[in-house]
């Protein structure tokens, strides 16, 4: 009985594994093969087809992990997460401030139509794609970041990848989303921004340098046309939860006003939420109470449809 349940479970979590990614079609596809096959080969009893069948069986054991490896991939990284301890720099950065100065960079950058790609570095580490850039070691501020993707610059095509409250790397290169099914209106930065938070657990911000949109991306979805106060509020609610959105429910104290910041106004879609008003307006301090953090995990769950 316990073999049973345990090969229920492999099967049951293999199956969650690759739904909604295009492994869930190879499998219908080589499901729909063999099963043709062998009932093809029993009724019409044919003795080589039956032989070619059986010996191929092993072939494909051996095919699985070079075809299936992006999924086997992401589920040894989501175990490593889970067992993750916080490394020395996550627990000393000073993620109020990096959050009020990364949206103070996105708001300029906005206002002075220019482009901007940042990835901020959480559990999994983004070593790989900043030995794609140069190399910088600098605090971050609203002011670097803004000279980083100012369009005369050599640094501005390309992502910069923060770690804690570091700069470590410009101009890197990132994977793009291969999902099919994307606004037409996204560009190469935000296909970037949805392709790393896919592979990683990484958050990515995108301004666009085409309409000054400010998008924030978490998990393979993405938020649209965010204020720059907004912004901050969630950069801060997420980047101190260990798993990328902040648990809701932790605390019954305040209400929803506090913290000087309501909920967000977020509407649902894999890419088309929004918070209105102007990107350029001025980031306020950003010391979001329990109960806001609440809120605003709520919002980007019910704005991402998270639990995929």
């Amino acid at each position: 009985m316990l073999d049973i349940l345990l090969v229920t479970l492999i099967f049951y979590g293999l199956l969650m594994l690759i739904r909604g990614t295009q492994a869930d079609q190879l499998v219908r596809g080589v499901l729909i093969l063999v099963l043709a096959s062998a009932a093809i080969g029993s009724f019409l009893d044919l003795t080589v087809f039956n032989w070619l069948l059986q010996n191929t069986i092993p072939a494909l054991l051996i095919a699985i992990p070079v075809i299936f490896q992006p999924e086997l991939r992401r589920a040894l990284e989501q175990l490593g997460r889970s067992s993750h301890f916080p490394l020395p720099h996550a627990r000393t950065s000073n993620v109020q401030r990096m959050a009020e100065e990364v949206a103070q960079a996105c708001a300029l950058l906005a206002e002075r139509g220019y482009g901007g790609l940042i990835v901020i570095e959480r559990s999994t580490g983004l070593e790989e794609y900043a030995q794609t850039g140069s190399r910088i070691d600098a605090t971050v501020s609203a002011e670097l970041l803004q000279q980083i993707f100012y369009k005369g610059s050599p640094l501005h095509d390309g992502a910069v990848i923060i770690r804690g409250d570091r700069i470590i790397a410009a101009r890197c290169l990132l994977p793009l989303t291969e999902l099919p099914d994307l606004d037409p209106e996204l560009g190469t930065r935000h296909r970037a921004a949805i392709g790393i938070t896919e592979n990683t657990d990484a958050i990515c911000v995108v301004v666009s340098e085409e309409t000054g949109a400010i998008s924030l991306a978490n998990h393979g979805h993405l938020v649209r046309h965010l204020t720059s106060q907004k912004l901050a509020l969630f950069l801060a609610a997420l980047l101190q939860s260990p798993s990328g959105a902040p648990e809701p429910g932790r605390d019954g104290e305040g209400g929803a006003g506090d913290g000087g910041a309501g909920p967000p106004a977020i509407a649902g879609g894999r890419t088309n939420g929004q918070a209105g008003g102007q990107a350029g307006a001025p980031v306020p301090a950003v010391r979001p109470s329990v109960s806001v953090l609440r809120t605003l995990a709520q919002a980007w769950q019910q704005a991402t449809g998270r639990g995929r």
